[in-house]
């Protein structure tokens, strides 16, 4: 993963079988998306195109994953 920076970003997860998930990576937000577009797009960043079918994708703020590295 990329330096923290103070920019908003989101960490990109791809699960990769059942309850096991992935880090794809960490990309910038887009300022002026809606939240759920957001993710999406973060999604396509991160993949460098659309998600094909079938393939699943958690989208996490990334000051909440450092939050949850804290413990």
């Amino acid at each position: 993963m990329s330096e923290p920076s103070s920019r908003a970003a989101y960490v990109v997860f791809q699960e990769t079988a059942a309850g096991t998930w992935q880090l794809i990576g960490e990309v910038a937000r887009r300022p002026g998306l809606p939240a759920r577009r957001g993710r999406a797009q973060a999604v396509e960043d991160a993949l460098g195109r659309a998600p094909r079918d079938g393939e699943r994708y958690a989208v996490i703020p990334r000051s909440e994953w450092r939050v949850g590295l804290d413990w």
